[in-house]
């Protein structure tokens, strides 16, 4: 049975300041740093309040973590790296000499392809949906945005979220976006995507409750309210869904869509990179696997000396 404490004792090690850390000074998400908070409530619910992270108690947590809570490598791994950070940070400190969670061996996690949808069901919906922002209801009209900014830009659904009227640069055809740990970047919009927004901006003056101040949201529910990430997921869904495309249907699942599509057509890799506002090159490498798997069934299909397993005649 997993156990989790409602509340963190242990003042000398300080749990509490490193989560006022990482959101003050890291400046991670509120969403970053409550599941931080949780790892940490568990972590201590299981070797008691008044323990000292040791690699044994950590290596104890971790076989508790597969067997008792019956969780996946994956979530074991992000738990280990949560207890690898917070324990850098009581060395520095000076609460603990060495960092005794990077001595601790991690699950071997199995690398999983990113998820993608296929070209021709992408151009299937927005065919399908000519039209919508001129001649649409407003609810019809948001959902539609919501696919077209996903996957024409790359965002991530909390950025969509955060997006205000000002993000919005009509004149040098730019999206301002606020990405993690509120870094800006600018991310250039096609003439059609312009378009579409002040399209949008049109339909959106017919509700009762719009707000269109500067700092109002960019894209606004049908009580003129901010988005949030219930109504993404089911706008995602319902269109998505309507227009009969398989598989997963997610904000992310877009994203990757576009990184995949973009590189293969021919994109430099950190270009992509800027774009998506990865920190660092190796969470956007994971496109280049997807690319590799198409091209190998691409060559196995079509290469001469691939096809029925290199034997002519068959």
């Amino acid at each position: 049975m997993c156990i989790c404490a409602n509340a963190l004792q242990n003042s000398d090690l300080m749990p509490s300041d490193f989560i006022q850390y990482i959101k003050a000074i890291k400046r991670y998400s509120d969403r970053t740093c409550e599941s931080y908070s949780k790892v940490l409530e568990d972590f201590y619910g299981y070797i008691g309040p008044e323990s000292v992270p040791t690699i044994n108690n950590i290596r104890s947590y971790e076989v508790h973590l597969m067997d008792e809570c019956g969780m996946n490598p994956k979530s074991v791994s992000m738990h280990l790296s949560v207890l690898s950070s917070y324990c850098r940070y009581l060395v520095k400190q000076g609460k603990l000499k060495s960092n005794p969670a990077r001595l601790v061996k991690r699950p071997r996690v199995s690398k999983q392809l990113a998820k993608f949808y296929k070209r021709e069901e992408i151009e299937r919906y927005f065919q399908e949906n000519k039209g919508v922002l001129e001649y649409g209801a407003y609810p019809k009209a948001l959902n539609y945005m919501i696919i077209n900014v996903l996957y024409c830009t790359g965002i991530r659904r909390s950025e969509l979220i955060s997006l205000n009227r000002s993000s919005f640069d009509a004149s040098r055809r730019v999206l301002k976006v606020t990405g993690k740990g509120d870094k800006m970047r600018e991310i250039p919009l096609s003439t059609m995507l312009c378009d579409d927004f002040l399209l949008y901006l049109q339909s959106l003056g017919s509700l009762k409750y719009v707000d269109i101040s500067a700092e109002a949201p960019l894209l606004q529910t049908p009580t003129g309210k901010r988005l949030y990430p219930v109504f993404v997921d089911r706008a995602v869904k319902e269109e998505l869904g309507v227009a009969g495309i398989n598989g997963q249907l997610s904000p992310h699942v877009l994203r990757h869509t576009i990184a995949s599509q973009l590189l293969e057509e021919g994109s430099d890799i950190n270009s992509i990179k800027e774009m998506l506002g990865h920190s660092s090159l190796a969470a956007t490498q994971v496109y280049t696997h997807n690319s590799i798997q198409r091209l190998k069934s691409v060559y196995i299909n079509a290469h001469p000396r691939a096809k029925n397993g290199g034997n002519y005649g068959d």
